[in-house]
């Protein structure tokens, strides 16, 4: 009979001691940065009703998601009635018109949970990840994206994280510029499309794709690119930008957010840029994300999107969200060593070894010293010499083995064996959490 494979299901993975310190140590941080911002907790089902998720992400959104049979007789005929969470933002939209008696007027809310999608599994790429989302539900004041700008730099700038920047553009600022250049209102997502792209393919790329999509003339998509050029400070920028879109009102609106939005935040943390593009049909109003020095994709995205969350109620609700990358993120500092030390540190202080038939007096040592803030682990099995038991609490990276001896026994004695050191020193049962608190806190 062959063996079952143990591999986790295509696109999704296990997650050992190690990985699930790093995730909760990230999530923990940028946890306490959002609740000093006033941001509360949300939590939502795994599954959805499918009728909530279907038809909100467009034809493809339809075809990743997660379809749940329904039970019985329907398993035979692949009926579905339920669907995995997709993303964050339609449960939230469901849960806003469910309670909104018992919401506040501004509601101002973080989401951190798994989502999943039936998409081609590849590097980087899974079926099942977390999403980290912030958002605030019922202003339009651009206080709002300021907040939102701040608690993820903070969050960022809390996990260790120093050469970022925040690009911010607006939706409004965009059709301006389209306009002003002549581009006609049903090629802007094409030439947006294509603008996405300037920094993998360059202005001469864009421009042959401007060319293929015969999106604009050549002469006016050279003076195009030349407005996303990144030079001079957010000032000049912006001058650059009134400067080409002219008296276009709907553009003139756009920077006059851009302007206010920065007059709130250090101009250390954002720099307005002209080619930022992201999900334009999802997006009414300003546009950001984070960028970390020397490192390709964004650590995090979002925006303003004034008519999605109103979507159950039938009438539009103010929003601006943010999603933190959490897996880039976690990637990522697993690559720089950006964790603490003793966040992978060994899964406890001290062993106590199980010396003979002194099995009470070794568990009730473990007690007093858990009572004493410390990590303990017990040896399991009594028949297994002291020597194979030094060896599992090393290979396991404990620094400390504790065990009572035959002439230790009934005198309130406990050896301790610092395994770094090969130190070994008999102690009073009260000494030995002050001694091993001690180095703890010398590693830490």
């Amino acid at each position: 009979m062959p063996s079952a494979k143990t591999q986790p299901a295509r696109g999704m993975r296990d997650f050992l001691p190690e990985d699930v310190r790093k995730r909760e140590y990230v999530i923990s941080v940028i946890k306490e940065v959002y609740e000093r911002y006033g941001f509360e907790p949300l939590e939502t089902p795994a599954a959805e009703n499918i009728e909530t998720l279907m038809g909100k992400y467009g034809e493809e959104g339809n075809q990743l998601m997660f379809k749940i049979l329904k039970r019985g007789v329907h398993e035979g005929t692949g009926e579905a009635d339920l669907a995995l969470r997709y993303d964050l933002t339609v449960p939230l939209a469901r849960v806003v018109a469910e309670y909104r008696d018992k919401l506040p007027k501004f509601f101002k809310r973080y989401q951190i949970q798994p989502v999943w999608r039936a998409d081609r599994p590849a590097r980087g790429r899974y079926r099942e990840f977390y999403q980290c989302d912030v958002d605030v539900l019922g202003s339009r004041s651009m206080i709002v994206e300021a907040e939102i700008i701040s608690a993820s730099s903070e969050a960022l700038g809390k996990l260790g994280f120093s050469d970022f920047v925040v690009r911010l553009n607006h939706r409004k600022v965009l059709t301006g510029i389209l306009d002003a250049a002549g581009i006609a209102q049903e090629k802007h997502v094409t030439a947006l499309i294509a603008l996405d792209k300037l920094d993998k393919i360059g202005a001469d790329g864009v421009l042959r794709e401007f060319e293929a999509r015969e999106v604009v003339a050549a002469e006016a998509g050279k003076e195009l690119l030349a407005l996303f050029e990144p030079s001079g400070d957010n000032e000049e920028i912006l001058a650059r930008l009134e400067r080409f879109i002219g008296s276009h009102v709907i553009g003139l609106e756009g920077l006059a957010d851009l302007r206010e939005i920065i007059s709130y935040l250090p101009s250390s943390v954002v720099r307005i840029d002209p080619s930022l593009a992201r999900g334009l049909t999802y997006y009414t109003g300003a546009i950001m994300e984070i960028q970390v020095e020397d490192l390709a994709g964004s650590m995090g995205g979002g925006g303003r999107y004034d008519n999605l969350i109103g979507m159950f109620l039938g009438r539009d609700i103010p929003a601006c969200g943010f999603s933190l990358g959490l897996e880039r993120i976690i990637l990522v500092m697993s690559e720089r060593n950006m964790f603490p030390v003793n966040l992978l540190r060994s899964p406890a202080d001290v062993m106590m070894a199980v010396w003979r038939d002194a099995v009470e007096d070794a568990l009730s040592v473990a007690a007093e010293l858990r009572r004493q803030g410390l990590r303990v682990d017990v040896y399991p099995e009594r028949d297994v010499k002291l020597g194979n038991q030094i060896s599992y609490a090393s290979k396991r990276s404990i620094p400390f083995v504790a065990f009572i001896g035959e002439e230790e026994r009934g005198k309130g004695l406990v050896v301790l064996k610092n395994l770094k050191t090969g130190e070994q020193e008999i102690l009073d049962r009260g000494e030995v959490a002050h001694v091993v608190l001690r180095e703890v806190r010398r590693v830490e």
